[in-house]
């Protein structure tokens, strides 16, 4: 079993930043893979960015923020930094984490980011 908990969500003037970290803990071994998504009310929720735990190596970033949002690791916390904010950014920011060898998933119960215009 594997715990995810978000944390560093927010209230920020468009244009700031804001960077939110998701830390996992439990059987830490078997993650292979650490990913951002986000969910707005009445919307599906989406992918953000995504990182390969045992490689390091970026996996992906929705069109929407690139440029924008870093994805990074540090012993198995995952961090999204998030600069120049658009109120389009609201959302709960959820943390999931991908085991091996079944591809599992883990959610944590999200962070909210809120962007005012």
């Amino acid at each position: 079993q594997v715990q995810v908990v978000e944390s560093g969500g927010g209230l920020v003037q468009a244009g700031g930043s804001l960077t939110v970290s998701c830390a996992a803990s439990g059987s830490v071994g078997r993650i292979r893979a650490m990913a951002w998504y986000r969910q707005s009310e009445g919307k599906e929720r989406e992918s953000v960015a995504s990182i390969s735990i045992t490689s390091g190596g970026i996996t992906g970033y929705a069109d929407s923020v690139k440029g924008r949002f870093t994805i990074s690791t540090n012993k198995h916390t995952v961090y999204l930094q998030m600069n120049s904010l658009k109120p389009e950014d609201t959302a709960v920011y959820y943390c999931n984490a991908e085991t091996w060898p079944m591809g599992n998933n883990y959610w944590g119960q999200g962070t909210q980011v809120t962007v005012s215009s």
